[in-house]
């Protein structure tokens, strides 16, 4: 079949296909593929309810309970597929095994170094896989089904959680111990990451997909609540050991969920060019479509200014707060609170324009708030401002990826979702190294104010830029090619 000179996004709801630019050193040849084995069909919106009669309730009552089944159904209307139903469970026990680890593994080295850099490093060695791996995992996602590297992956997160409970509860673990498992970890989340992402468009239909995204951020931020307030007793109590275990057998959990999905997906690979060129061709995809290039720059600049905080939350929480041991989980289970909020409240926006002002209001409020946090004194202050930190920054970030997915075409969203990885991931690695490292000899609360007032410079200096107050003003605006580039 000769190469088609543009690659079309597949039609999941009956919508006309859009056109997409191609990607360099490949003709695509087909679409990506999705098969859905005996999936539940997505219902329609359900509009109102009709009361019973003798059922007892008064007409206030009625009134309740018909906003809150409207409310309700607009917003989880993803959950009724029965495969995304599946994996968004998945993604919840395995976002609590990873916000749980992030915890336990930083009292832990913080307990046994006595240092913020040594966290940090910690933390660098998680996500920098993030640069290195996702790339390659982002072409296995296109080129594998996407349900057997997610299953891989969790595989792996299970035998590594596991070593590591060992390790701690026979009193054997050092500082180097931790370095090299969290890389081992990080690898294998940066693995299962875009085969998640990349999958997600193709349990729902496309109307869905911002409904989605979000319901699955609501899952992985509401699992910063989950994971923390889980192991918090254990490390008053028992130790970081037990924590791990539990760790465990959440990922387990995610295992088990993700081999009962029944859609089969993969994406689109010229098997006649090299890993490195298809590689390649993805990041130029990026690049060359400046709607995507400057969603994705964004982002970066949000991740390495604002939320590449995890490395010192440690010393904030004993320094500045006086909360030694359980500070650091209550602080971010105050950020899952808040961002859980933002993401069920965007699950239910369907106004482009809409969505197009929230980014631009959420990204300023991500500034401030790491601001505030700063300034606080005392628990209650600096728990709502980490709650407040917690909704601007996973709101933001969930209308970013949404575009990013409501652009890219399903053939390479395994690919494309490795090439933002790289960069957002490279950025918080880097960002949470300096940070922690910085921490030692500068304090936090000035660190997480520089980053916050910085971001807010870059929401300003993006008004100035077409393409992006495009964006801010009108949302993602689509034509029969594709996102508008004219302004």
């Amino acid at each position: 079949m000769p190469a088609l000179s543009e690659v079309e996004a597949p039609d999941m709801c009956g919508c006309p296909s859009h056109q997409y630019p191609p990607l360099m050193g490949e003709g695509i040849e087909e679409r990506g593929r999705a098969h859905h084995a005996g999936d539940t069909p997505i219902g329609h919106v359900y509009n109102g309810i009709r009361s019973r009669p003798g059922d007892g309730l008064g007409q206030g009552a009625k009134i309740l309970k018909d906003i809150s089944v409207r409310w309700g159904s607009q917003r989880l209307e993803a959950l009724k597929s029965r495969d995304y139903r599946t994996m968004w469970f998945a993604s919840v026990f395995a976002g609590a095994a990873s916000w749980a680890l992030i915890v336990a593994r930083g009292s832990l080295v913080y307990i046994i170094s006595d240092s913020s850099m040594w966290v940090g490093l910690v933390t660098f060695a998680a996500m920098v896989p993030r640069v290195i791996v996702t790339p390659i995992s982002g072409y296995l996602s296109d080129r594998f089904d996407r349900r057997t590297v997610m299953a891989a992956m969790f595989g792996v997160s299970v035998v590594h959680n596991l070593v590591l409970a060992v390790l701690a509860l026979t009193g054997v673990i050092e500082t180097w111990m931790l370095i090299v498992l969290a890389l081992v970890d990080g690898s294998a989340r940066a693995a299962q990451v875009p085969a998640t992402q990349a999958l997600i468009p193709n349990l729902v239909p496309k109307r869905l997909l911002l409904n989605a995204v979000a319901l699955h951020q609501a899952a992985g931020q509401g699992s910063r609540v989950i994971g923390p307030a889980v192991i918090a007793p254990l490390l008053l109590t028992v130790g970081p050991g037990s924590a791990f275990a539990i760790c465990t057998v959440f990922y387990g959990i995610s295992l088990i969920q993700t081999l009962r999905i029944r859609t089969a997906s993969t994406g689109v690979i010229d098997t006649s060019q090299s890993l490195v060129k298809n590689l390649i061709a993805g990041l130029l995809y990026v690049y060359r479509l400046p709607t995507l290039l400057a969603i994705v720059v964004m982002a970066i600049f949000h991740c390495g200014l604002t939320m590449s905080f995890e490395s010192m939350l440690p010393v904030l929480s004993r320094e500045q707060l006086g909360e030694d041991k359980a500070g650091f989980a209550y602080l971010m289970m105050a950020v899952g609170v808040g961002a859980m909020v933002s993401v069920v409240f965007l699950a239910g926006v369907r106004k482009e324009s809409t969505r197009g002002r929230l980014f631009l209001n959420l990204g300023v409020l991500s500034g401030l708030a790491p601001v505030v946090l700063a300034a606080s004194t005392g628990m209650p202050a600096a728990l709502t401002a980490a709650a407040l930190m917690g909704a601007a920054q996973a709101g933001f970030m969930t209308l970013t990826y949404s575009m990013i997915q409501a652009i890219v075409p399903d053939g390479v969203r395994g690919r494309i979702g490795g090439v933002y990885s790289v960069h957002v991931g490279g950025m918080m690695a880097a960002a949470n190294l300096l940070n922690g490292t910085l921490s030692d000899t500068l304090n936090a609360p000035l660190l997480l104010t520089v980053g916050g007032i910085a971001f807010i410079v870059v929401m300003f200096v993006s008004w100035r830029v077409a393409t992006t107050r495009r964006i801010f003003t009108h949302g993602l605006q689509m034509d029969a090619a594709g996102p508008l580039q004219s302004v």
